[in-house]
C-alpha cells in the first residue's frame, strides 16, 4: 500500500491506495504550527479507524503548495512510519510536458491534476479546481500542460466580502433557492454559487475559443466542485479523487521507470 499527501493551503488530504483501488481517503486542516508528533496523533487513529496498519504502507508521496509544512510531515512519517517520503516538485521533475514559463513556477497541484485527468482521457483537457483558489488548467491533446488561469477561491471571496463589509454576515456557501434572493442570505450566496458558475462559464468559453473550439473536456475538481457542477452549463464530469489518483499514476511511473 502507499499513502498519498496533496498538501493545499487550506486542508491536506490523503489517500490509501492498494495499486490502483483508493482505499480511503480523509482530509484534516492545514496548520503550519502543528507539530510532528501532532500530526501523527491525528493521522494514526484515523488509519486505524478504518482498519489500515501503518505497517503495510510501504512508501508515502507527498506534493505539497506549503513548503513550510513539509519538515514536519516528513518528520511524521520518518519517526512514525519509519519511511522516508517521496517529495513530487514541479521545479526537479518532470511528468508532463510544461509548457509554462518558467516551467517551475506551476504549482505541483495543478501538474498532478493534468495528468490525472490526461492519463484518463487521453484528450485535450480543461480542468478547473475549487480549492482556496480556484484555478483553471489547460492540457493540449498531446499532453501538454500549456498554462491556466488563476481566480480567488470562493471561500476567499466569501471571507472578503465578511471581512470587508459592515453589516454583511457569514453564509454556508450552498445553492440558494433561487437566484434573485429575497433576504441578505440568500442574496449572499447567489452571488457566490452563480457568479462562480457564471465565471466559470465565461472563461471556459474564453479559453475554448481563443484555442479556435478545439474538443476540451471539462472536468472538475475540488471541495466545491458539486456545487457548482450544478449550476454550471460547461462543466462535464467532477472527478473528486483527482488529485489522489494522479499522485498514485506518478508513483507508479516513476517505480517503473516511466519518467
Amino acid at each position: 500500500m502507499i499513502l498519498v499527501c496533496d498538501v493545499g493551503n487550506t486542508n491536506i488530504v490523503f489517500g490509501v491506495f492498494d495499486k490502483n483501488s483508493l482505499l480511503l481517503q480523509f482530509r484534516i486542516s492545514t496548520v503550519v504550527k502543528r507539530s510532528s508528533d501532532e500530526y501523527a496523533v491525528i493521522i494514526l487513529p484515523i488509519l486505524r479507524e478504518n482498519n489500515i496498519d501503518k505497517n503495510n504502507i510501504e512508501e508515502i508521496v507527498i506534493a505539497s503548495v506549503v513548503p513550510p509544512l513539509l519538515f514536519h510531515l516528513k518528520n511524521t512519517f520518518r519517526k512514525y512510519f519509519d519511511t522516508t517520503p517521496i517529495i513530487l516538485d514541479s521545479k526537479n521533475e518532470r511528468y508532463i510536458e510544461n509548457l509554462y514559463n518558467p516551467p517551475e513556477h506551476v504549482g505541483i497541484d495543478r501538474i498532478i491534476n493534468s495528468v490525472s485527468g490526461y492519463n484518463k482521457y487521453k484528450k485535450a483537457l480543461i480542468i478547473i479546481d475549487f480549492g482556496t483558489a480556484t484555478t483553471f488548467d489547460v492540457v493540449s491533446s498531446k499532453g501538454e500542460y500549456i498554462g491556466g488561469v488563476i481566480t480567488p477561491g470562493i471561500k476567499i471571496a466569501k471571507e472578503a466580502l465578511f471581512l470587508n463589509t459592515s453589516k454583511l454576515p457569514k453564509v454556508e456557501i450552498e445553492k440558494p433557492p433561487n437566484i434573485v434572493g429575497t433576504n441578505t442570505v440568500h442574496s449572499i450566496q447567489s452571488g457566490l454559487t452563480y457568479g462562480y458558475a457564471a465565471l466559470v462559464d465565461g472563461i471556459v468559453n474564453k479559453i475554448k475559443k481563443e484555442y479556435n473550439n478545439e474538443d476540451f473536456k471539462v472536468l472538475a475538481t475540488g471541495g466545491l466542485a458539486t456545487i457548482i457542477d450544478e449550476l454550471s452549463e460547461t462543466i462535464e464530469i467532477v472527478e473528486r479523487d483527482l488529485t489522489l489518483n494522479g499522485l498514485n499514476i506518478i508513483f507508479n511511473k516513476r517505480k517503473n521507470n516511466e519518467l
